[in-house]
């Protein structure tokens, strides 16, 4: 991804498919994305707070750097997504339930749509910063999630495909999407779990990134179309082959 015009012209692969209903990036994306007139008729949800970088030691501080409320309205965007890592053993992470609880009212009074990514994470043996792979604490998390803000009613929560997906999605009735998470090297494994998931009620889609856009063979049109193909399986322009 350190190749922005690459990585440009891979979003604009993506999002010329007709099942892509819209794209979540930090200002700096979709404002090159508006100037390449690649946004028309596209759902656009901007980053808040990715302040904490991998490897670092404060990664945990996922304080608010990108877009507020207020920028995510004037800009006429659809709704505004945040990170929530949540490890019981960081005093940083009130922080970020702070944080979150505010951008889910100030959103919701603009009537914009709240994405709250709930990650449950620890600390391993050598003090890094690690994803908790645990349901429970997952559906801790999505619970904690849910009830931040003065309202619900603008709420999505955005979930990985675990295991045991069903019991996860059952501890909400808020509408959620899938995260992608990192490229994969099974793709159709991917496709099978995302599916799995797409048929509990109320899972509504899919957000994937460099599963698709950086596909092992290479081939972004039609990585993005067989993920098309699960979520909107009744679209069907003609697939790359």
């Amino acid at each position: 991804m350190a190749n922005r015009r690459d990585l440009l012209d891979r979003l604009l692969t993506g999002l010329r498919d007709p099942r892509v209903d819209g794209i979540l990036a930090s200002p700096d994306i979709i404002e090159e994305l508006l100037v390449l007139d690649g946004l028309n008729d596209r759902l656009v949800i901007g980053t808040m707070n990715r302040a904490g970088l991998a490897g670092s030691v404060w990664e945990l501080d996922d304080r608010f750097t990108a877009y507020d409320a207020g920028s995510i309205a004037g800009a006429r965007l659809d709704g505004g997504k945040m990170l929530l890592r949540i490890d019981d053993d960081d005093p940083g992470s009130m922080q970020t339930l702070v944080g979150c609880a505010d951008a889910v009212s100030s959103l919701a009074d603009r009537q914009l749509i709240a994405m709250v990514e709930p990650l449950p994470y620890t600390t391993n043996a050598e003090g890094r910063a690690v994803l908790l792979v645990d349901d429970d604490a997952l559906i801790r998390a999505s619970a904690v999630a849910a009830a931040l803000g003065h309202t619900s009613a603008h709420t999505w929560l955005k979930l990985p495909a675990t295991e045991d997906v069903e019991r996860v999605m059952a501890a909400t009735t808020q509408p959620v999407l899938l995260l992608g998470g990192a490229s994969v090297s099974e793709p159709e494994r991917a496709i099978a779990a995302w599916e799995r998931a797409l048929a509990v009620p109320n899972v509504r889609g899919l957000v994937v990134g460099r599963s698709l856009l950086y596909p092992p063979d290479g081939d972004v049109a039609r990585a993005v179309a067989r993920a098309g193909q699960v979520v909107h399986p009744l679209v069907n322009p003609e697939v790359p082959t």
